[in-house]
Protein backbone atom coordinates (compact mmCIF):
# COMPACT_ATOMS: atom_id res chain seq x y z
CA UNK A 1 0.00 0.00 0.00
CA UNK A 2 1.26 3.47 -0.86
CA UNK A 3 1.26 4.71 2.76
CA UNK A 4 3.96 2.29 3.89
CA UNK A 5 7.21 3.87 4.94
CA UNK A 6 10.55 2.56 6.13
CA UNK A 7 11.55 3.38 9.70
CA UNK A 8 15.09 2.58 10.78
CA UNK A 9 15.53 1.39 14.34
CA UNK A 10 17.56 3.69 16.54
CA UNK A 11 20.92 2.44 17.73
CA UNK A 12 21.56 3.71 21.24
CA UNK A 13 25.24 4.58 21.65
CA UNK A 14 25.22 3.92 25.40
CA UNK A 15 23.98 0.38 24.74
CA UNK A 16 26.32 -0.21 21.80
CA UNK A 17 29.31 0.58 24.01
CA UNK A 18 28.39 -2.31 26.31
CA UNK A 19 28.25 -4.91 23.52
CA UNK A 20 31.49 -6.87 22.98
CA UNK A 21 33.71 -5.49 20.19
CA UNK A 22 34.56 -9.09 19.27
CA UNK A 23 31.13 -9.54 17.66
CA UNK A 24 30.53 -8.93 13.95
CA UNK A 25 29.93 -5.18 13.43
CA UNK A 26 26.52 -5.72 11.81
CA UNK A 27 25.43 -7.93 14.71
CA UNK A 28 26.61 -5.28 17.18
CA UNK A 29 24.45 -2.68 15.43
CA UNK A 30 21.46 -5.05 15.47
CA UNK A 31 21.85 -5.73 19.19
CA UNK A 32 22.23 -2.02 19.82
CA UNK A 33 18.81 -1.46 18.20
CA UNK A 34 17.16 -4.11 20.38
CA UNK A 35 17.91 -2.56 23.75
CA UNK A 36 20.39 -5.24 24.80
CA UNK A 37 21.42 -3.58 28.05
CA UNK A 38 24.75 -5.33 28.44
CA UNK A 39 26.76 -8.35 27.44
CA UNK A 40 24.98 -10.18 30.28
CA UNK A 41 21.74 -10.09 28.25
CA UNK A 42 23.51 -12.12 25.57
CA UNK A 43 24.17 -14.94 28.04
CA UNK A 44 21.46 -17.54 27.51
CA UNK A 45 22.42 -20.24 30.00
CA UNK A 46 19.85 -22.18 31.99
CA UNK A 47 21.17 -20.59 35.17
CA UNK A 48 19.51 -17.34 34.04
CA UNK A 49 16.07 -18.91 33.66
CA UNK A 50 13.35 -17.54 35.93
CA UNK A 51 13.12 -19.88 38.96
CA UNK A 52 10.74 -22.79 38.46
CA UNK A 53 9.13 -22.26 41.85
CA UNK A 54 8.25 -18.64 41.04
CA UNK A 55 5.47 -19.59 38.59
CA UNK A 56 2.15 -18.98 40.35
CA UNK A 57 0.13 -22.12 41.13
CA UNK A 58 2.95 -24.55 40.42
CA UNK A 59 3.14 -25.88 43.99
CA UNK A 60 -0.55 -26.82 43.95
CA UNK A 61 -0.11 -28.46 40.55
CA UNK A 62 2.84 -30.54 41.77
CA UNK A 63 0.89 -31.60 44.87
CA UNK A 64 -1.95 -32.87 42.66
CA UNK A 65 0.43 -34.92 40.54
CA UNK A 66 2.23 -36.32 43.59
CA UNK A 67 -1.09 -37.38 45.08
CA UNK A 68 -1.93 -39.30 41.88
CA UNK A 69 1.55 -40.84 41.75
CA UNK A 70 1.41 -42.08 45.32
CA UNK A 71 -2.05 -43.59 44.85
CA UNK A 72 -1.14 -45.30 41.60
CA UNK A 73 -3.77 -43.26 39.73
CA UNK A 74 -3.77 -42.43 36.03
CA UNK A 75 -3.11 -39.05 34.44
CA UNK A 76 -4.64 -38.07 31.12
CA UNK A 77 -3.27 -35.05 29.26
CA UNK A 78 -5.82 -33.01 27.30
CA UNK A 79 -3.95 -31.36 24.46
CA UNK A 80 -4.60 -28.84 21.74
CA UNK A 81 -4.48 -29.21 17.99
CA UNK A 82 -1.62 -26.82 17.20
CA UNK A 83 2.16 -27.17 17.48
CA UNK A 84 2.25 -25.60 20.95
CA UNK A 85 -0.39 -28.03 22.17
CA UNK A 86 1.30 -31.00 20.52
CA UNK A 87 4.73 -30.25 21.95
CA UNK A 88 3.18 -29.59 25.39
CA UNK A 89 1.37 -32.93 25.28
CA UNK A 90 4.45 -34.85 24.15
CA UNK A 91 6.66 -33.17 26.77
CA UNK A 92 4.33 -34.00 29.68
CA UNK A 93 3.77 -37.57 28.48
CA UNK A 94 7.48 -38.20 27.98
CA UNK A 95 8.38 -36.87 31.42
CA UNK A 96 5.56 -38.68 33.25
CA UNK A 97 6.70 -41.92 31.63
CA UNK A 98 10.28 -41.27 32.75
CA UNK A 99 9.07 -40.49 36.26
CA UNK A 100 7.29 -43.87 36.24
CA UNK A 101 3.71 -42.66 36.53
CA UNK A 102 1.20 -45.42 35.83
CA UNK A 103 0.24 -45.53 32.13
CA UNK A 104 -0.23 -41.79 31.42
CA UNK A 105 -2.30 -41.16 28.30
CA UNK A 106 -3.45 -38.24 26.19
CA UNK A 107 -6.51 -37.06 24.33
CA UNK A 108 -6.55 -34.21 21.84
CA UNK A 109 -9.91 -32.88 20.60
CA UNK A 110 -10.72 -33.29 16.94
CA UNK A 111 -11.21 -29.62 16.01
CA UNK A 112 -13.89 -30.49 13.47
CA UNK A 113 -15.93 -32.61 15.88
CA UNK A 114 -15.36 -31.16 19.35
CA UNK A 115 -13.74 -27.78 18.81
CA UNK A 116 -11.14 -26.25 21.09
CA UNK A 117 -10.35 -27.03 24.70
CA UNK A 118 -11.74 -29.07 27.55
CA UNK A 119 -15.39 -29.18 26.52
CA UNK A 120 -17.99 -31.25 28.41
CA UNK A 121 -18.10 -33.62 25.42
CA UNK A 122 -14.35 -34.23 25.59
CA UNK A 123 -14.56 -34.81 29.33
CA UNK A 124 -17.18 -37.51 28.77
CA UNK A 125 -14.95 -39.14 26.13
CA UNK A 126 -11.99 -38.99 28.52
CA UNK A 127 -14.04 -40.43 31.40
CA UNK A 128 -14.42 -43.71 29.50
CA UNK A 129 -10.74 -44.40 30.22
CA UNK A 130 -11.28 -43.71 33.95
CA UNK A 131 -8.49 -41.19 34.58
CA UNK A 132 -7.95 -39.84 38.08
CA UNK A 133 -6.56 -36.49 36.92
CA UNK A 134 -6.96 -34.48 33.73
CA UNK A 135 -4.08 -32.13 32.92
CA UNK A 136 -4.84 -29.55 30.25
CA UNK A 137 -1.94 -28.15 28.25
CA UNK A 138 -2.20 -24.98 26.14
CA UNK A 139 -5.91 -24.80 26.95
CA UNK A 140 -8.41 -24.89 29.78
CA UNK A 141 -8.45 -21.34 31.11
CA UNK A 142 -11.85 -20.72 29.47
CA UNK A 143 -13.22 -24.25 30.03
CA UNK A 144 -15.65 -23.55 32.87
CA UNK A 145 -18.26 -26.02 31.60
CA UNK A 146 -15.72 -28.76 30.90
CA UNK A 147 -14.14 -28.48 34.34
CA UNK A 148 -17.60 -28.52 35.92
CA UNK A 149 -18.44 -31.71 34.03
CA UNK A 150 -15.20 -33.32 35.20
CA UNK A 151 -16.01 -32.44 38.81
CA UNK A 152 -19.49 -33.90 38.38
CA UNK A 153 -17.86 -37.14 37.23
CA UNK A 154 -15.41 -37.13 40.14
CA UNK A 155 -12.30 -36.30 38.10
CA UNK A 156 -9.82 -33.65 39.25
CA UNK A 157 -8.53 -31.12 36.70
CA UNK A 158 -5.16 -29.37 36.62
CA UNK A 159 -5.27 -26.49 34.13
CA UNK A 160 -2.00 -25.38 32.52
CA UNK A 161 -2.44 -22.63 29.96
CA UNK A 162 -1.02 -19.32 28.80
CA UNK A 163 -4.06 -17.71 27.18
CA UNK A 164 -5.78 -14.73 28.77
CA UNK A 165 -8.47 -15.46 31.34
CA UNK A 166 -12.07 -14.34 30.95
CA UNK A 167 -14.33 -12.81 33.56
CA UNK A 168 -14.49 -16.08 35.51
CA UNK A 169 -12.01 -18.90 36.07
CA UNK A 170 -12.84 -22.60 35.83
CA UNK A 171 -13.33 -24.34 39.19
CA UNK A 172 -10.24 -26.52 38.71
CA UNK A 173 -8.25 -28.18 41.47
CA UNK A 174 -5.25 -26.08 40.40
CA UNK A 175 -4.46 -23.53 37.68
CA UNK A 176 -1.01 -22.66 36.36
CA UNK A 177 -1.00 -19.72 33.95
CA UNK A 178 1.48 -16.81 33.86
CA UNK A 179 -1.27 -14.61 32.41
CA UNK A 180 -3.65 -14.85 35.35
CA UNK A 181 -4.56 -11.44 36.72
CA UNK A 182 -2.27 -10.65 39.59
CA UNK A 183 0.40 -13.16 38.56
CA UNK A 184 3.81 -12.31 40.02
CA UNK A 185 5.81 -14.46 37.59
CA UNK A 186 8.55 -12.53 35.80
CA UNK A 187 7.33 -13.26 32.27
CA UNK A 188 3.86 -13.31 30.78
CA UNK A 189 5.16 -14.62 27.46
CA UNK A 190 5.57 -18.35 28.15
CA UNK A 191 3.99 -20.54 25.50
CA UNK A 192 1.85 -23.47 26.60
CA UNK A 193 4.88 -25.74 26.25
CA UNK A 194 6.88 -23.38 28.46
CA UNK A 195 4.27 -23.70 31.20
CA UNK A 196 4.30 -27.49 30.77
CA UNK A 197 8.11 -27.51 31.05
CA UNK A 198 8.03 -25.51 34.27
CA UNK A 199 5.47 -27.92 35.75
CA UNK A 200 7.49 -31.00 34.82
CA UNK A 201 10.70 -29.42 36.13
CA UNK A 202 9.03 -28.61 39.45
CA UNK A 203 7.52 -32.10 39.67
CA UNK A 204 10.85 -33.77 38.95
CA UNK A 205 12.62 -31.70 41.59
CA UNK A 206 9.91 -32.48 44.16
CA UNK A 207 10.11 -36.22 43.44
CA UNK A 208 13.90 -36.15 43.86
CA UNK A 209 13.62 -34.20 47.11
CA UNK A 210 11.05 -36.66 48.46
CA UNK A 211 13.09 -39.69 47.32
CA UNK A 212 10.26 -40.88 45.08
CA UNK A 213 12.53 -41.70 42.12
CA UNK A 214 14.05 -45.14 41.82
CA UNK A 215 17.85 -45.23 41.66
CA UNK A 216 19.13 -44.85 38.12
CA UNK A 217 16.06 -43.05 36.77
CA UNK A 218 17.32 -40.47 34.26
CA UNK A 219 14.66 -37.81 34.08
CA UNK A 220 16.34 -34.44 33.55
CA UNK A 221 13.56 -32.21 32.13
CA UNK A 222 16.20 -30.17 30.27
CA UNK A 223 16.49 -33.16 27.91
CA UNK A 224 13.10 -32.07 26.50
CA UNK A 225 14.01 -28.48 25.70
CA UNK A 226 14.00 -29.28 21.98
CA UNK A 227 10.21 -29.62 22.29
CA UNK A 228 10.04 -26.37 24.24
CA UNK A 229 11.96 -24.56 21.51
CA UNK A 230 9.70 -25.92 18.77
CA UNK A 231 6.44 -25.09 20.52
CA UNK A 232 7.60 -21.65 21.65
CA UNK A 233 8.76 -20.58 18.19
CA UNK A 234 5.77 -22.12 16.39
CA UNK A 235 3.30 -20.32 18.68
CA UNK A 236 4.91 -16.94 17.85
CA UNK A 237 4.99 -15.79 21.49
CA UNK A 238 7.33 -12.85 22.22
CA UNK A 239 10.92 -13.92 22.74
CA UNK A 240 11.69 -12.09 25.96
CA UNK A 241 14.89 -13.09 27.73
CA UNK A 242 13.29 -16.09 29.45
CA UNK A 243 11.89 -17.47 26.19
CA UNK A 244 15.14 -16.76 24.36
CA UNK A 245 16.92 -18.89 26.94
CA UNK A 246 14.44 -21.75 26.47
CA UNK A 247 14.72 -21.60 22.67
CA UNK A 248 18.50 -21.19 22.64
CA UNK A 249 18.95 -24.16 24.94
CA UNK A 250 16.59 -26.25 22.83
CA UNK A 251 18.47 -25.35 19.66
CA UNK A 252 21.76 -26.24 21.33
CA UNK A 253 20.45 -29.73 22.05
CA UNK A 254 19.07 -30.15 18.53
CA UNK A 255 22.38 -29.10 16.98
CA UNK A 256 24.18 -31.60 19.17
CA UNK A 257 21.87 -34.35 17.89
CA UNK A 258 20.16 -34.70 21.29
CA UNK A 259 16.58 -34.21 20.16
CA UNK A 260 13.52 -36.44 20.10
CA UNK A 261 13.41 -38.82 17.11
CA UNK A 262 10.19 -37.20 15.88
CA UNK A 263 11.66 -33.70 15.66
CA UNK A 264 14.79 -35.10 14.05
CA UNK A 265 12.62 -36.79 11.40
CA UNK A 266 10.62 -33.60 10.77
CA UNK A 267 13.76 -31.51 10.28
CA UNK A 268 15.56 -34.05 8.15
CA UNK A 269 12.42 -34.51 6.04
CA UNK A 270 12.56 -30.77 5.37
CA UNK A 271 16.18 -31.05 4.23
CA UNK A 272 17.62 -29.35 7.31
CA UNK A 273 20.93 -30.38 8.83
CA UNK A 274 20.66 -30.71 12.60
CA UNK A 275 24.04 -29.10 13.29
CA UNK A 276 22.93 -25.80 11.73
CA UNK A 277 19.26 -25.65 12.68
CA UNK A 278 17.90 -22.17 13.51
CA UNK A 279 14.69 -20.86 15.06
CA UNK A 280 13.55 -20.04 11.50
CA UNK A 281 13.81 -23.75 10.62
CA UNK A 282 11.49 -24.51 13.54
CA UNK A 283 9.10 -21.72 12.54
CA UNK A 284 8.90 -22.40 8.80
CA UNK A 285 9.74 -26.09 8.41
CA UNK A 286 9.14 -28.31 11.44
CA UNK A 287 6.31 -26.18 12.86
CA UNK A 288 4.11 -26.15 9.74
CA UNK A 289 4.58 -29.90 9.23
CA UNK A 290 3.47 -30.57 12.79
CA UNK A 291 0.60 -28.08 12.56
CA UNK A 292 -0.65 -29.71 9.37
CA UNK A 293 -2.00 -32.67 11.35
CA UNK A 294 -4.27 -30.47 13.46
CA UNK A 295 -5.29 -28.35 10.49
CA UNK A 296 -6.14 -31.14 8.05
CA UNK A 297 -7.11 -34.14 10.15
CA UNK A 298 -6.17 -35.05 13.75
CA UNK A 299 -3.19 -33.85 15.80
CA UNK A 300 -2.84 -37.36 17.24
CA UNK A 301 -0.52 -38.12 14.30
CA UNK A 302 1.73 -35.20 15.22
CA UNK A 303 1.81 -36.08 18.92
CA UNK A 304 2.60 -39.71 18.15
CA UNK A 305 5.47 -38.51 15.96
CA UNK A 306 6.91 -36.52 18.88
CA UNK A 307 6.37 -39.50 21.20
CA UNK A 308 8.03 -41.99 18.83
CA UNK A 309 10.78 -43.92 20.64
CA UNK A 310 13.12 -44.19 17.66
CA UNK A 311 13.69 -42.95 14.12
CA UNK A 312 12.28 -46.12 12.58
CA UNK A 313 8.92 -45.35 14.21
CA UNK A 314 9.13 -41.58 13.72
CA UNK A 315 10.08 -41.64 10.02
CA UNK A 316 6.74 -42.83 8.56
CA UNK A 317 4.81 -40.46 10.84
CA UNK A 318 6.97 -37.54 9.72
CA UNK A 319 6.31 -38.54 6.10
CA UNK A 320 2.57 -38.49 6.80
CA UNK A 321 2.92 -35.02 8.27
CA UNK A 322 4.86 -33.85 5.22
CA UNK A 323 2.08 -35.12 2.94
CA UNK A 324 -0.56 -33.41 5.06
CA UNK A 325 1.47 -30.21 4.89
CA UNK A 326 1.57 -30.43 1.08
CA UNK A 327 -2.22 -30.83 1.06
CA UNK A 328 -2.52 -27.88 3.44
CA UNK A 329 -0.46 -25.69 1.09
CA UNK A 330 -2.75 -26.51 -1.83
CA UNK A 331 -5.89 -25.72 0.16
CA UNK A 332 -4.34 -22.57 1.59
CA UNK A 333 -3.30 -21.32 -1.85
CA UNK A 334 -6.86 -21.65 -3.18
CA UNK A 335 -8.43 -20.04 -0.13
CA UNK A 336 -5.88 -17.25 -0.15
CA UNK A 337 -6.65 -16.32 -3.74
CA UNK A 338 -10.36 -16.32 -2.96
CA UNK A 339 -9.76 -14.10 0.07
CA UNK A 340 -7.62 -11.72 -1.99
CA UNK A 341 -10.45 -11.60 -4.53
CA UNK A 342 -12.82 -10.48 -1.77
CA UNK A 343 -10.31 -7.83 -0.71
CA UNK A 344 -9.97 -6.60 -4.30
CA UNK A 345 -13.74 -6.24 -4.43
CA UNK A 346 -13.61 -4.20 -1.22
CA UNK A 347 -11.02 -1.91 -2.79
CA UNK A 348 -13.21 -1.46 -5.86
CA UNK A 349 -16.27 -0.72 -3.73
CA UNK A 350 -14.59 1.65 -1.28
CA UNK A 351 -11.74 3.20 -3.24
CA UNK A 352 -9.14 2.00 -0.70
CA UNK A 353 -11.30 3.16 2.22
CA UNK A 354 -11.17 -0.22 3.96
CA UNK A 355 -12.57 -0.70 7.45
CA UNK A 356 -10.03 -0.81 10.27
CA UNK A 357 -10.89 -4.47 10.93
CA UNK A 358 -11.68 -6.82 8.04
CA UNK A 359 -13.69 -10.07 7.97
CA UNK A 360 -13.61 -12.54 5.07
CA UNK A 361 -15.75 -15.65 4.63
CA UNK A 362 -16.51 -18.34 2.10
CA UNK A 363 -18.85 -21.29 2.49
CA UNK A 364 -16.28 -23.66 0.98
CA UNK A 365 -13.37 -22.78 3.22
CA UNK A 366 -11.57 -25.29 5.45
CA UNK A 367 -11.72 -24.64 9.21
CA UNK A 368 -8.15 -25.77 9.76
CA UNK A 369 -6.64 -23.25 7.35
CA UNK A 370 -8.53 -20.04 8.10
CA UNK A 371 -5.86 -18.86 10.55
CA UNK A 372 -3.26 -18.95 7.78
CA UNK A 373 -5.57 -17.09 5.42
CA UNK A 374 -6.19 -14.44 8.06
CA UNK A 375 -2.42 -14.04 8.40
CA UNK A 376 -1.91 -13.61 4.65
CA UNK A 377 -4.68 -11.02 4.35
CA UNK A 378 -3.35 -9.24 7.45
CA UNK A 379 0.10 -9.05 5.83
CA UNK A 380 -1.41 -7.45 2.75
CA UNK A 381 -3.77 -5.00 4.48
CA UNK A 382 -1.76 -4.21 7.65
CA UNK A 383 -4.83 -4.41 9.86
CA UNK A 384 -6.61 -7.01 12.00
CA UNK A 385 -8.33 -9.71 9.95
CA UNK A 386 -10.74 -12.52 10.78
CA UNK A 387 -11.29 -15.38 8.35
CA UNK A 388 -14.45 -17.47 8.80
CA UNK A 389 -15.40 -20.96 7.67
CA UNK A 390 -18.61 -22.97 8.17
CA UNK A 391 -18.93 -24.66 11.55
CA UNK A 392 -21.59 -26.95 12.96
CA UNK A 393 -25.34 -26.38 13.17
CA UNK A 394 -25.53 -22.92 11.65
CA UNK A 395 -22.34 -21.57 13.21
CA UNK A 396 -19.20 -20.04 11.76
CA UNK A 397 -15.69 -20.68 13.06
CA UNK A 398 -13.38 -17.69 12.94
CA UNK A 399 -9.65 -17.17 13.33
CA UNK A 400 -8.27 -13.69 13.96
CA UNK A 401 -4.81 -12.25 13.37
CA UNK A 402 -3.93 -8.78 14.56
CA UNK A 403 -1.23 -6.12 14.28
CA UNK A 404 0.90 -4.52 17.02
CA UNK A 405 -1.19 -1.98 18.87
CA UNK A 406 -4.52 -3.80 18.55
CA UNK A 407 -5.23 -6.42 21.23
CA UNK A 408 -7.61 -8.64 19.31
CA UNK A 409 -8.92 -10.66 22.26
CA UNK A 410 -9.87 -7.44 24.02
CA UNK A 411 -11.57 -6.26 20.83
CA UNK A 412 -13.63 -9.45 20.81
CA UNK A 413 -14.45 -8.99 24.48
CA UNK A 414 -15.73 -5.48 23.71
CA UNK A 415 -17.90 -6.85 20.87
CA UNK A 416 -19.29 -9.53 23.21
CA UNK A 417 -20.20 -6.94 25.84
CA UNK A 418 -22.03 -4.84 23.26
CA UNK A 419 -23.82 -7.78 21.66
CA UNK A 420 -23.78 -10.89 23.88
CA UNK A 421 -25.91 -12.72 21.31
CA UNK A 422 -23.27 -12.52 18.56
CA UNK A 423 -20.28 -14.37 20.01
CA UNK A 424 -21.02 -17.91 21.16
CA UNK A 425 -17.45 -18.37 22.44
CA UNK A 426 -14.02 -16.83 21.96
CA UNK A 427 -10.52 -16.85 23.40
CA UNK A 428 -6.93 -16.02 22.59
CA UNK A 429 -4.38 -13.29 23.19
CA UNK A 430 -3.15 -9.99 21.77
CA UNK A 431 -2.16 -11.09 18.27
CA UNK A 432 -4.40 -14.10 17.61
CA UNK A 433 -7.79 -15.41 18.70
CA UNK A 434 -10.47 -17.91 17.79
CA UNK A 435 -14.23 -17.62 17.98
CA UNK A 436 -17.59 -19.12 17.08
CA UNK A 437 -20.50 -16.98 15.89
CA UNK A 438 -23.93 -17.62 14.37
CA UNK A 439 -23.89 -17.62 10.58
CA UNK A 440 -26.84 -15.22 10.62
CA UNK A 441 -24.84 -12.74 12.70
CA UNK A 442 -21.88 -12.31 10.35
CA UNK A 443 -22.89 -8.94 8.91
CA UNK A 444 -23.58 -7.46 12.35
CA UNK A 445 -20.36 -8.93 13.72
CA UNK A 446 -18.36 -7.59 10.77
CA UNK A 447 -19.61 -4.05 11.43
CA UNK A 448 -19.05 -4.18 15.19
CA UNK A 449 -15.58 -5.68 14.81
CA UNK A 450 -14.53 -2.84 12.50
CA UNK A 451 -15.96 -0.26 14.92
CA UNK A 452 -14.15 -1.72 17.93
CA UNK A 453 -10.83 -1.96 16.08
CA UNK A 454 -11.22 1.69 15.09
CA UNK A 455 -11.55 2.57 18.77
CA UNK A 456 -8.25 0.80 19.51
CA UNK A 457 -6.01 2.10 16.76
CA UNK A 458 -3.70 5.08 17.05
CA UNK A 459 -2.72 7.16 14.01
CA UNK A 460 -0.30 5.19 11.87
CA UNK A 461 -1.08 1.79 13.41
CA UNK A 462 -2.58 0.48 10.17
CA UNK A 463 -0.03 2.02 7.82
CA UNK A 464 2.12 -1.12 7.72
CA UNK A 465 5.36 0.74 8.43
CA UNK A 466 8.49 -1.34 7.87
CA UNK A 467 11.11 -1.33 10.62
CA UNK A 468 14.67 -2.08 9.55
CA UNK A 469 18.22 -2.10 10.88
CA UNK A 470 19.36 0.35 8.21
CA UNK A 471 21.58 -0.36 5.23
CA UNK A 472 24.29 -2.92 4.80
CA UNK A 473 27.49 -1.10 4.00
CA UNK A 474 29.96 -1.90 1.18
CA UNK A 475 31.86 -5.02 2.13
CA UNK A 476 28.99 -6.38 4.28
CA UNK A 477 27.18 -8.22 1.48
CA UNK A 478 28.82 -11.56 2.21
CA UNK A 479 28.25 -14.92 3.84
CA UNK A 480 30.17 -13.85 6.97
CA UNK A 481 27.49 -11.25 7.69
CA UNK A 482 24.66 -13.72 7.09
CA UNK A 483 26.35 -16.38 9.24
CA UNK A 484 26.88 -13.94 12.12
CA UNK A 485 23.22 -12.90 12.01
CA UNK A 486 22.05 -16.51 11.91
CA UNK A 487 24.12 -17.36 14.97
CA UNK A 488 23.08 -14.18 16.76
CA UNK A 489 19.56 -15.36 17.54
CA UNK A 490 17.31 -16.98 18.40
CA UNK A 491 15.13 -14.48 16.56
CA UNK A 492 11.36 -14.33 16.65
CA UNK A 493 8.38 -12.31 17.84
CA UNK A 494 9.47 -9.50 20.14
CA UNK A 495 13.13 -10.00 19.16
CA UNK A 496 12.82 -9.63 15.40
CA UNK A 497 15.18 -11.18 12.93
CA UNK A 498 17.39 -8.42 11.46
CA UNK A 499 16.15 -6.77 8.29
CA UNK A 500 17.74 -4.08 6.17
CA UNK A 501 16.75 -1.65 3.45
CA UNK A 502 18.49 -0.25 0.40
CA UNK A 503 18.35 0.71 -3.26
CA UNK A 504 19.40 -1.75 -5.96
CA UNK A 505 19.56 -2.07 -9.73
CA UNK A 506 17.90 -5.14 -11.20
CA UNK A 507 20.20 -7.15 -13.48
CA UNK A 508 17.66 -9.92 -14.13
CA UNK A 509 14.61 -11.80 -12.80
CA UNK A 510 12.96 -15.18 -13.22
CA UNK A 511 9.97 -16.95 -11.70
CA UNK A 512 10.65 -20.06 -9.59
CA UNK A 513 8.08 -22.43 -8.15
CA UNK A 514 5.28 -20.55 -9.99
CA UNK A 515 4.88 -18.08 -7.09
CA UNK A 516 8.33 -16.78 -6.19
CA UNK A 517 10.52 -14.19 -7.91
CA UNK A 518 14.27 -14.72 -8.14
CA UNK A 519 16.34 -11.57 -8.71
CA UNK A 520 19.91 -10.74 -9.57
CA UNK A 521 20.70 -7.34 -8.06
CA UNK A 522 23.53 -4.86 -7.89
CA UNK A 523 23.94 -2.57 -4.88
CA UNK A 524 24.74 1.12 -5.30
CA UNK A 525 28.32 0.30 -4.36
CA UNK A 526 28.49 -2.18 -7.27
CA UNK A 527 28.28 -5.48 -5.38
CA UNK A 528 26.25 -8.22 -7.12
CA UNK A 529 23.95 -10.34 -5.01
CA UNK A 530 21.12 -12.85 -5.42
CA UNK A 531 17.70 -12.20 -3.91
CA UNK A 532 14.35 -13.95 -3.74
CA UNK A 533 10.85 -12.59 -3.10
CA UNK A 534 8.76 -15.48 -1.79
CA UNK A 535 5.06 -15.52 -2.79
CA UNK A 536 5.59 -12.34 -4.82
CA UNK A 537 3.12 -13.46 -7.48
CA UNK A 538 0.36 -14.35 -4.99
CA UNK A 539 -0.89 -10.78 -5.34
CA UNK A 540 -2.32 -10.35 -8.82
CA UNK A 541 -1.46 -6.64 -8.68
CA UNK A 542 2.28 -7.32 -8.32
CA UNK A 543 4.27 -6.48 -11.46
CA UNK A 544 7.79 -7.96 -11.51
CA UNK A 545 10.57 -5.40 -12.08
CA UNK A 546 12.56 -5.65 -15.29
CA UNK A 547 16.29 -5.69 -15.95
CA UNK A 548 17.64 -2.18 -15.64
CA UNK A 549 14.98 -1.02 -13.17
CA UNK A 550 15.97 0.50 -9.86
CA UNK A 551 14.12 -0.72 -6.77
CA UNK A 552 13.92 -0.04 -3.07
CA UNK A 553 13.85 -3.22 -1.01
CA UNK A 554 13.50 -4.34 2.60
CA UNK A 555 15.28 -7.66 3.05
CA UNK A 556 16.95 -10.18 5.31
CA UNK A 557 20.46 -11.50 4.76
CA UNK A 558 20.35 -15.30 4.59
CA UNK A 559 22.57 -18.22 3.67
CA UNK A 560 21.48 -20.23 0.64
CA UNK A 561 22.95 -23.70 1.03
CA UNK A 562 22.48 -25.91 -2.00
CA UNK A 563 24.36 -28.86 -3.51
CA UNK A 564 27.31 -28.41 -1.20
CA UNK A 565 27.70 -24.68 -1.83
CA UNK A 566 26.85 -21.72 0.36
CA UNK A 567 26.06 -18.24 -0.95
CA UNK A 568 24.53 -15.04 0.37
CA UNK A 569 20.89 -14.56 -0.63
CA UNK A 570 18.77 -11.56 0.24
CA UNK A 571 15.22 -12.52 1.17
CA UNK A 572 12.87 -9.70 0.15
CA UNK A 573 10.13 -8.67 2.57
CA UNK A 574 8.95 -5.76 0.41
CA UNK A 575 10.07 -4.02 -2.74
CA UNK A 576 8.91 -1.22 -4.98
CA UNK A 577 10.18 0.34 -8.22
CA UNK A 578 11.83 3.75 -7.98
Amino acid sequence: MSRRKIIRRNIRDNILSSIPMSLHPVLRRVYGARAIDSAVDLELGLDRLLPVGSLDGIEAGVDLLLRVFRSGGRVMVIGDFDADGATSTALVLRQLHRLEFVAPTFLVPDRFKYGYGLSPEIVRVAAKQEPHLLVTVDNGISSQEGVAEARRLGIDVLVTDHHLQGDTLPDAAAIINPNLRGSLFGSRNLAGVGVAFYLMAALTRAMRDKALLHPGVAANPADLLDLVALGTVADVVPLDLNNRILVAQGLRRIRAGRCTPGLRALLQGAGRRLESVTSQDLAFQAGPRLNAAGRMTDMTIGINCLLAPDERTAGPLAQQLAQLNAERREVESRMQQEAFGQVDSMFEATGDGLPSGVCVFDGGWHQGVIGLVASRVRERLHRPVIAFAPGDEGSLKGSARSVPGVHVRDVLDAVAKRRPDLLQRFGGHAMAAGMTISEHGLDDFRALFAEEVERWVDPGTLDGDLYTDGELQPGEFNIETAAALREGGPWGAGFPEPSFDGHFRVDGTRVVGERHLKLRLKSLSGESVDAIAFRYLDDSRSVPPRAGDEIEMVYKAALNEYAGTCRLQLVSEWLRPL
